[in-house]
């Protein structure tokens, strides 16, 4: 029963075997680095790059969706991603 869980998550079509799987388990590395940025002195914030990085969440959010297999883990990232992207502008700004 597990194996047969195990290989059907394996050839899934947006299993391991594909970018639509390894994307977005690399781009929580970006998540993590804006976590950690909570800590930074304002100053040190890039607001052009937490401003790049925010477009890019919102338009490839919205290209997860039509894209076949739909990804909504890259969705959920992605919109998680902008939600830290805003607490770490609204930290940096006060």
């Amino acid at each position: 029963m597990a194996a047969s869980k195990i290989q059907a998550l394996w050839n899934h079509p947006a299993g391991p075997k594909t970018i639509h799987f390894w994307a977005p388990t690399f781009k929580w590395g970006i998540s993590i680095a804006n976590v950690a940025d909570f800590s930074k002195p304002p100053e040190k914030i890039s607001y052009p790059q937490q401003v790049a990085v925010t477009c890019t969440g919102l338009i490839w959010s919205r290209y997860s969706t039509v894209i076949t297999p739909v990804s909504f883990t890259v969705t959920c990232l992605l919109l998680f991603l902008h939600f830290l992207i805003h607490c770490s502008l609204y930290v940096g700004l006060w």
